[in-house]
């Protein structure tokens, strides 16, 4: 079979289940009697290998396999589960995660997981010699499915007359456009062994398995279940055309069955392609489109959005009654469009948090911490960019919550706390922003300590340390290189400090805040923007030249008279509202030529960085408008204060300016 046209799917469906048994995992741990729990893992790993055998990833398939075994003697009450029996699952699924990554980095998915191979088979071993006088009276079917035809005859036999079941035969029809069909074979046969067992298949499983076959395969199936339950359990199997059912009650009928299912196969599938004219099939609700496309449509669409500056801007000049009517027609149209291909590109940022639940759980028993994560708002959309930015930092938050943030239990417990820690990811909507807060109740920052490491470590002076307000001196904690761990850790503290978040950060165009209470905890506040391919900004003009400073950042334009200018420190400042704020001249710092005579009067824009606000001072502000944000390249990447350029309505390239770098 061609596999190269599936490899991206494959790839997907493979991260979700695995994520999903990740999930299923924790909870399980938390409820280690919920054996509805381990169906769920059991029948996402029984997908899982029924994909990697049909792509032909033998390791993938044999790993999972072995953990599948482990999981259905759990299912079947043959294993408890423990902490030690979960950690060699986990360290299993670790395995297969690595594997499929080499799969998506264009290896083979082969690994030495041999370790973990004879840890699951002790598991397997201990349950063997532990139930050997518990084996029931029917051998169940094994997930190959290999059973032989004389075995078939006495297995059906004995179970419709010591347990009165039911015997069927069960036609199933896949859909003409089905794209893993053995993968959907291995979800009908799991849907069917949780109510009974399937006992024969036509064709048979090895050529179920290699999909030599059209749309149609035929099951013997043993169970209690009544017809409509098993239909309805095949049906919810995705990509499934249809299921038809036939009861046979005599043993007779059962073997004549037995020996024509062959011909009756062949048969079906002579009807099959006569009836391919069926009533067309519904289309899928929704489809995978590979990010790189919709990065493609996100480009036209910004030169479309330039073009529209173009037009707006020429119709305003001529003054033509239906140019104006339909360049404002076919700005609406553009802007739904505009709304239609962001929302494409949004993500739930759950693909994000879902890492963290086992990342905090295997942390939380390395540093012998009880912590439980709580997590909030994971359905909060963010463009599919930030999503795969913002990861990392988030991790370094969360492991130095844990080892820095949350006290041990004997320590708690002697604060009068309780003995189990908690973290709080909590991410939600405001504005044109999402936010994202990593709280905990733990010990919090202590003020004096870090204000003492900054001074010994000449991050400020004594004359700086005596005027820092209290959220000021928590966000040293981000400067370059700073650190108040006592001792190194594999967790945090290696000098690193949290520089490297607030730099990701606010190179996505956020920024990070820090509160803390001594002894009640921490919160650790980002502010991401919901996209970083068009923005709202506000044009101005530096002499001859224009720039946009991004809305986002800017509190208030305002006009301040010449004789309104205070000096402090040998800088220029303005009051504004009661605060004393800094006055930086865009002319000067960006080395414009001066072609133009002052005014009176200075045009101010007042931009803000977390609690620290500047004054930018230009010549004039020509409005706001949405800009597409267009990368400087590689070359000029590091020109001070700039971070990108646009294209405006009349051609002119604007630069945008990165108010954080002028207010730092």
């Amino acid at each position: 079979m061609e596999t190269n046209q599936y490899l991206e799917l494959f790839i997907d469906e493979s991260n979700e289940h695995l994520q999903s048994i990740n999930d299923r995992l924790l909870d399980l741990e938390k409820k280690p009697q919920e054996l509805s729990i381990v169906g769920e893992i059991f029948r996402s790993a029984h997908t899982l290998k029924g994909m990697a055998a049909t792509m032909g990833y033998q390791d993938l398939a044999n790993l999972t396999h072995k953990m599948e075994n482990v999981l259905d003697s759990v299912r079947n009450e043959k294993i408890y589960v423990d902490a030690e029996m979960l950690d060699v699952v986990f360290d299993s699924v670790d395995d297969l995660e690595a594997m499929v990554l080499d799969i998506s980095q264009g290896g083979t998915g082969e690994r030495d997981v041999t370790k973990v191979v004879d840890l699951l088979q002790a598991i397997e071993l201990g349950e063997v010699l532990d139930n050997q006088k518990k084996q029931q009276s029917v051998t169940p079917a094994e997930t190959s499915l290999k059973l032989q035809v004389d075995e078939f005859t006495r297995t059906v036999l004995e179970q419709s007359q010591e347990q009165g079941l039911s015997n069927y035969k069960i036609k199933v029809s896949l859909r003409s456009d089905c794209m893993l069909k053995a993968a959907r074979v291995y979800m009908v046969f799991e849907a069917l062994e949780q109510m009974g067992e399937v006992v024969l298949s036509t064709p048979a499983v090895e050529a179920l398995e290699n999909e030599e076959f059209d749309t149609d395969f035929l099951v013997l199936y043993v169970t209690e279940a009544r017809q409509s339950e098993i239909e309805a359990k095949i049906m919810n199997v995705s990509e499934i055309e249809a299921v038809q059912i036939s009861e046979y009650r005599e043993a007779e009928e059962i073997n004549k069955e037995v020996k024509i299912m062959t011909e009756e196969q062949e048969n079906n599938d002579e009807k099959s392609e006569k009836e391919t004219a069926s009533p067309a099939k519904h289309a899928n609700k929704t489809i995978r489109v590979n990010i790189d496309r919709l990065d493609i449509l996100m480009n036209l669409f910004e030169e479309l959005v330039i073009d529209r500056g173009r037009l707006e801007q020429i119709s305003n000049e001529l003054h033509h009654s239906q140019l104006q009517e339909t360049v404002e027609r076919m700005s609406r149209v553009s802007g739904d469009l505009q709304n239609i291909i962001l929302n494409m590109r949004m993500v739930p940022i759950e693909q994000v948090f879902n890492r963290f639940p086992r990342m905090v759980r295997q942390l939380s028993r390395d540093l012998h911490k009880d912590i439980d994560l709580q997590i909030v708002g994971e359905d909060t959309e963010l463009d599919r960019t930030v999503i795969d930015e913002i990861g990392d930092p988030l991790v370094h938050l969360i492991r130095n919550a844990i080892d820095h943030g949350i006290e041990d239990p004997k320590e708690r417990e002697a604060n009068g706390k309780p003995a189990g820690g908690c973290i709080e990811l909590k991410a939600y909507h405001s504005g044109n922003h999402v936010f994202i807060d990593i709280s905990d109740d733990g010990a919090g920052i202590n003020r004096e300590k870090v204000l003492q490491k900054a001074l010994s470590q000449k991050v400020v002076t004594h004359e700086q340390a005596v005027k820092l307000s209290d959220q000021e001196v928590f966000e040293l904690i981000m400067a370059s290189g700073f650190s108040t761990a006592d001792t190194i850790s594999d967790v945090s503290g290696r000098g690193v400090g949290l520089d490297v978040v607030k730099n990701t950060i606010e190179s996505l165009g956020g920024n990070i805040t820090i509160n803390s209470h001594l002894g009640s905890g921490s919160i650790f506040s980002i502010q991401l923007p919901l996209t970083l391919s068009i923005i709202s900004v506000m044009l101005v003009e530096v002499q001859e030249e224009k720039y946009a400073v991004p809305l986002s950042s800017i509190i208030e334009t305002a006009i301040v008279k010449k004789e309104n200018i205070l000096r402090a420190h040998n800088k220029e400042v303005i009051d504004f509202r009661g605060s004393i704020v800094p006055l930086v001249s865009l002319k000067d710092v960006l080395d414009v030529p001066e072609v133009l005579e002052e005014g009176d009067n200075y045009s101010v824009v007042i931009v803000r960085k977390g609690n620290k606000l500047a004054g930018l001072v230009v010549d004039s502000f020509i409005g706001q408008q949405e800009v597409v944000l267009k990368s400087l390249g590689d070359y000029l990447s590091g020109v001070f204060a700039i971070s990108g350029a646009t294209i405006l309505g009349d051609g002119q390239v604007a630069l945008i300016l990165d108010s954080n770098a002028l207010i730092k």
